[in-house]
């Protein structure tokens, strides 16, 4: 019997997924599944560029809204709670989309997970005392030397993600790049389209990250954040609902770690940051049909889908 369909929308973050997919929702009989590791969590909605509400009324999202900031979520969770909707779209006569730029939970989707070591309470304490007194970015180098695809794929200052790669090849002298090629699972059983919006200009997705930025601040991003702080008493920098994208930089702003200029730059440039290590991980994706975003969407992936769901 023929595998059933579906489709991957990715693209680096400010790049147009969303709008997109609406618009393909409405000519198509797909239904939405978000692969975005912010936007599960409810309350979080300036910061994440979560859909409206509007917008979530002409497209529904699967798996948008369904986390305290308070909770955790993996990418072996998404993988399972993706493929179970995944076949109960399929059930009902129509096609998943899965849409947003969380390249991790594709991976955990379409490929499984490696079976990594576990966590090591005392290499961590060491790592982190590490990068007390040297600094992230030396931790950063570190791992570079070691794992240089793993490294090329974080930011300097991304903490947890450092950690838990140097935590690994401590443990087993094998990186974490080697165990995600020997990833385990089975392969999702689909035939799918990968779309992938490709920005042709860096500087043309950088001014985009910069203006979003602002009309998120213009929005009461800043409120939402202290909304949060408020609501969820026992919420803390080091949770990862604030470890997302600009939430890390309000919260530091908000603490009195930094004055306004400095968030805004901060948050400009991990956004950026992420942007870059989203278009990494789409190099490494097989079979993607490039789009580019900077350039009308809809006709050409409206065509693409349509070939692919008549083929």
């Amino acid at each position: 019997m023929p595998r059933p369909k579906a489709l991957f929308l990715v693209g680096p973050t400010a790049s147009g997924k969303t709008g997109l997919a609406i618009s393909l929702q409405a000519r198509f009989p797909l239904e939405l599944i978000s692969v975005d590791s912010a936007l599960i969590y409810r309350d979080m909605d300036i910061g994440t560029a979560k859909p409206t509400a509007d917008e979530l009324r002409q497209a529904p999202h699967h798996l948008i809204d369904i986390l305290s900031p308070l909770d955790s979520y993996s990418a072996a969770r998404f993988a399972s709670d993706a493929r179970a909707l995944m076949d109960d779209i399929v059930a009902r006569g129509r096609i998943p989309l899965l849409v947003g730029g969380t390249m991790l939970y594709y991976r955990a989707l379409s490929a499984g997970l490696s079976d990594l070591p576990q966590a090591d309470a005392a290499i961590r304490a060491e790592i982190d005392h590490q990068a007390a007194l040297h600094g992230w970015p030396a931790i950063h180098a570190e791992l570079a030397a070691v794992d240089p695809v793993t490294a090329a794929r974080l930011a300097p200052n991304d903490s947890q993600r450092l950690q838990r790669a140097l935590e690994v090849w401590r443990i087993s002298g094998t990186p974490m790049s080697a165990f995600h090629q020997q990833s385990q699972g089975e392969a999702l059983p689909y035939d799918v389209l990968k779309l992938a919006l490709w920005p042709q200009e860096r500087a043309w997705l950088h001014e985009r990250i910069e203006r979003r930025f602002q009309m998120m601040l213009e929005a009461g991003f800043l409120d939402e954040v202290r909304a949060l702080r408020s609501k969820y008493p026992g919420l803390h920098a080091d949770l990862p609902s604030i470890r997302c994208v600009g939430y890390r930089q309000a919260w530091s702003l908000l603490d009195g770690q930094c004055d306004q200029r400095t968030f805004v730059e901060q948050g400009v440039a991990a956004t950026r940051q992420l942007a870059k290590r989203q278009l990494t991980w789409m190099r490494s994706m097989p079979d993607l049909l490039r789009l580019d975003c900077q350039q009308p969407l809809l006709e050409p992936a409206s065509a693409a889908v349509a070939r692919f769901l008549a083929e």
